[in-house]
């Protein structure tokens, strides 16, 4: 059997959307599974749509979720060049050839021919499909106006026989020939299309599965008579189901929709991400969700892709990455939100702590600003977030537990750990005859202002220090003293 290559092949036209992104995992896993080999390519035809940075954008992605690829433009292999633009005289050497084997003809029909018939389609109320009079040209008149005129290099459609090809997801596929369009391969600025380039590219790079999103479907087949005009071996197709915002519309980056990158600068992880990514438009065997890449590769199997588009939830994917964090080892967890902390705490403290609070609750990176906010700014509150009705806490236990309180602060020297706070402090509920939450719950209000916090009455003390807790909690009960009156 032929080792397995499959490729990416992104445009660099900016940033890397969730759908790209779930392509090259894809064709990753596919390779991989197999011990074959991934390949990167990066198809820059279209010079009008190029975004200057956007192929240092492809690489920074794939390095960041750990796609490292076997061969591409900074790992080059036996079969490049890996970047189109650079393979443009290879382009136009087999156009020619495929001229020669009646696979494509050249054409010097400029847009107002086209037009005109497309104008004569629409007012006849029929489907539009270009019929290139270049047809009929003789040779002796195609190489006499070749030295003067600008032409292209358009498919030849022979007329038979329906074509037929199948899909490892959908099946086989059978198409008229006569609704096949005759495309144009090589433009007059001798780039070629990506119809023809992707099929000479995969070819003499050996691919052998061709991984895409379902909207090159209606394209195949004319690849395939491409393949078939060379007399070559066709690669096995998986095409893709669409990755959707609802219903009715696709993710996409143009509609505002959130790339890759925009999500990392919210705070997700990439290997949550990637993790998450896998699963829109493929489904396990099992009920797990939480996977390596080295899990995916072991598990993924093409016959689980899904003909049905895949919805992104936004939702799912925030409790996904929460579960990451959640099961870092502090250390790593740590050194993740340092650089969050640098703009959202000024005050002196013991941020490891902070991290420590932090991990249990946190989903998003980008949260951690509004959570910790508090510690540099005591905010202005309501009274009313003192009176907890499930625990029972009223105007006068609420003032008991930080009158109690602030006894236990003074008493303590050394304000060197939450142990230290957790001694002193957990005798002082049973003393006073209360529960423990009827104790807690007006402490931590009381030095955060806040009604939901990260931590509680005794890791925040902790973290804002002896005289911030004291001068929170004086001016927490004058509030209380002063809406009993």
């Amino acid at each position: 059997m032929k080792k397995v290559r499959t490729r990416f092949a992104p445009s660099p036209t900016g940033y890397m959307h969730i759908g790209n992104l779930r392509t090259a995992l894809y064709e990753y896993l596919v390779a991989k599974k197999d011990g074959g080999d991934f390949i990167l390519r990066i198809e820059d035809t279209d010079q009008n749509r190029l975004v200057e940075g956007s192929v240092e954008i492809i690489y920074d992605t794939l390095n960041q979720v750990g796609l490292h690829y076997d061969e591409g433009p900074d790992r080059p292999g036996e079969v490049g060049p890996y970047v189109q633009s650079e393979r443009l005289p290879m382009y136009k050497g087999y156009a020619e050839e495929l001229v020669q084997k009646g696979g494509a003809h050249v054409c010097f029909c400029d847009e107002t021919i086209i037009q005109a018939q497309r104008d004569a389609a629409e007012k006849a109320g029929v489907p539009f499909k270009f019929q290139d009079p270049c047809h009929h040209l003789s040779q002796s008149e195609i190489e006499t106006r070749k030295a003067n005129e600008p032409y292209v290099i358009r498919q030849t459609i022979q007329a038979g026989a329906s074509t037929v090809f199948h899909d490892e997801v959908y099946g086989d596929i059978e198409v008229d020939r006569e609704i096949l369009d005759e495309q144009v391969l090589l433009k007059s600025d001798g780039f070629p299309t990506y119809n023809f380039a992707n099929v000479i590219d995969d070819h003499t790079m050996n691919i052998t599965h061709v991984v895409r999103g379902n909207e090159y479907l209606s394209s195949t087949p004319k690849y395939n008579l491409i393949y078939d005009s060379f007399g070559w071996e066709k690669p096995s197709y998986i095409h893709l189901p669409p990755v959707m915002k609802d219903e009715q519309h696709k993710l996409s980056k143009r509609n505002g929709d959130a790339s890759f990158q925009d999500l990392v600068k919210k705070g997700y992880l990439p290997e949550a991400i990637l993790n998450y990514i896998a699963l829109l438009g493929w489904s396990p065997e099992t009920n797990q969700e939480i996977y390596t890449l080295e899990e995916l590769t072991q598990v993924f199997n093409v016959k689980r892709i899904s003909k049905a588009p895949a919805i992104f939830d936004i939702e799912k994917l925030t409790w996904m990455n929460g579960m990451y964090l959640r099961a870092m080892d502090l250390e790593t967890f740590h050194a993740l939100c340092l650089p969050y902390y640098k703009d959202a705490i000024k005050r002196d403290c013991d941020l490891k702590e902070v991290s420590k609070i932090l991990q249990q609750r946190l989903s998003v990176l980008a949260e951690i600003s509004e959570m910790v906010d508090f510690i540099d700014t005591y905010p202005e509150y309501d009274v009313e977030m003192f009176y907890h009705k499930k625990m029972k806490t009223d105007n006068a236990m609420s003032i008991l537990a930080l009158e109690e309180s602030l006894k236990v602060y003074e008493t303590i020297e050394n304000w060197n750990s939450v142990d230290e706070l957790h001694a002193k402090l957990s005798a002082t509920p049973e003393r006073l005859g209360i529960k423990n939450g009827q104790f807690y719950w007006p402490i931590r209000t009381a030095v955060t202002g806040k009604q939901y916090t990260p931590g509680g009455a005794l890791e925040i003390p902790y973290i804002l220090g002896k005289e911030e807790t004291l001068r929170r909690t004086h001016l927490s009960l004058e509030k209380l003293r002063q809406d009993t009156k």
